[in-house]
């Protein structure tokens, strides 16, 4: 298969900067990120004006404007460093997870007993902290996680994003077939992550989020809803550099007692509740520059 020039050398671009990233000790790569992202947040300026446009939208116009830098710098520096992390993700191990997520280890039995009493899960984690992480730690301490993920439109990009995100998870691809791949995992002991602070283009439940209205797709809670398992709530968030925290939240159980689509609606907005305050009491622990920002209208018709 022939790939475009242009693709081929975004590809040789991240190999070789996932080696140099390799090579360098932790804290050493993490400093690198750390330079690019304050080149890219200070000289570039990269979508700020955008991000404290989002920021002021959702705590006010009042916030003081050291404020907004602060939470528009840390959540820039994170996504830098959760970047660090997804190129070495092979090094990301048991040793690793219990070194440098400290209370993993004590909540994670919690997840398991539900996983063993249900057959199955479902674990939302919104983009706050490394949100990749929840799947790679999973993994270490034997629970079989398996996300769904878009196709990129660079293919060797794409490949290889799974491959390293497949370190400790399975990746389906999004599209046909996916709906039945998923039912039968849920079914069979697996684990499927999903983050749910994420827009969907078309209209689906409008949910109330941050001060406005979100359309969230209600796949979350529909895949909860027809193979019975429950939703585990969980929040990373980063600690200095180098250290992450994990919160568990109150598990969510499908209801039998209300039709689909009321139980639907009931599931994600207490999803999306956990998550709104979630950002409000650590906002620089969210990623504010999503391109597809939740808040966007959508275009009907």
């Amino acid at each position: 298969m022939r790939y475009p020039f242009k693709h081929i050398c975004e590809y040789a671009v991240l190999r070789t900067l996932a080696a140099f990233l390799n090579a360098l000790p932790y804290r050493c790569a993490l400093a690198a990120a750390w330079l690019v992202a304050r080149f890219a947040f200070h000289v570039l300026r990269f979508r700020r004006r955008e991000t404290f446009r989002r920021i002021r939208l959702v705590f006010g116009k009042e916030t003081p404007a050291r404020r907004v830098r602060e939470i528009a710098w840390l959540s820039l520096r994170n996504t830098t460093f959760n970047a660090v992390e997804m190129m070495r993700a092979p090094k990301i191990d048991r040793a690793w997870v219990d070194r440098h997520i400290p209370r993993f280890a004590e909540e994670i039995p919690v997840v398991q007993e539900l996983v063993e009493r249900h057959k199955g899960a479902v674990i939302t984690v919104p983009h706050m902290g490394n949100w990749d992480l929840a799947g790679w730690a999973c993994a270490c301490h034997g629970i079989k996680m398996f996300s769904v993920a878009t196709r990129q439109r660079n293919e060797l990009i794409d490949r290889w994003i799974n491959r390293q995100r497949e370190c400790g998870m399975t990746i389906l691809e999004r599209g046909h077939g996916a709906m039945l791949q998923i039912m039968r995992r849920l079914r069979t002991g697996h684990v499927l992550a999903i983050l749910p602070d994420v827009r969907v283009p078309t209209p689906d439940l409008a949910i109330p989020f941050l001060g406005g209205e979100a359309n969230i797709g209600r796949g979350m809670a529909m895949f909860a809803i027809s193979a019975k398992v429950p939703i585990v709530q969980a929040v990373f968030r980063r600690v200095g550099w180098t250290q992450h925290a994990f919160t568990r939240y109150p598990t969510i159980y499908p209801d039998p007692a209300l039709s689909k689509e009321e139980d639907a609606l009931r599931i994600t907005r207490a999803v999306l509740e956990t998550v709104d305050r979630a950002i409000r009491d650590m906002p620089e622990q969210w990623f504010w520059y999503n391109k597809r920002w939740i808040l966007f209208p959508v275009k009907k018709g």
